[in-house]
């Protein structure tokens, strides 16, 4: 299968829309939890500007393991009781960070990240782990791309069986 990314276009919901048209698109017929995340953190990480890393880590039954990611080399492992990502698996609510440098126990895997979205995965209650994105810029992330990437999110979610 070839698969073409296309420049989003409109307002930030329009753009959102296409995102997630693509990434149905992209993860039909497929229930490989590691190809639908290595696909989608491509898509996601060339669709978005701004963005210097975007991936999943998963949950191993103790702590977050770094999982198919674009970006620079990042943290392995992340206990549930640190930083952005630990926060979002542990309270199974959607991260949003303006300054990643005034979140406590912050981890800085890159540190040119400024601000940071993480979005819990979570199937029949359990947890799968987290969708992480970072940018350079502070403040990058708002209630838009919030709800748009937990609608990302959830499409990678209803794919694993």
């Amino acid at each position: 299968m070839s698969f073409t990314s296309q420049t989003l276009t409109g307002s930030k919901p329009e753009q959102y829309a296409q995102l997630a048209a693509q990434a149905r698109a992209l993860l039909s017929g497929e229930s490989d939890r590691i190809a639908n995340a290595a696909n989608l953190s491509a898509l996601v990480y060339h669709a978005l500007p701004d963005l210097n890393w975007a991936g999943f880590y998963f949950h191993d039954g103790t702590e977050l393991v770094v999982g198919p990611f674009q970006g620079l080399p990042a943290c392995v492992r992340i206990a549930l009781d640190k930083g952005v990502c630990g926060a979002a698996a542990r309270t199974r609510q959607t991260q949003r960070v303006e300054d990643v440098e005034a979140f406590p126990g912050h981890i800085a895997c890159d540190s040119a990240s400024r601000s940071e979205l993480v979005v819990p995965l979570v199937k029949n209650d359990r947890l799968i782990g987290v969708l992480d994105l970072d940018s350079p810029r502070l403040a990058r992330f708002d209630e838009e791309d919030q709800r748009g990437l937990e609608e990302v999110a959830a499409i990678y979610v209803e794919t694993l069986a």
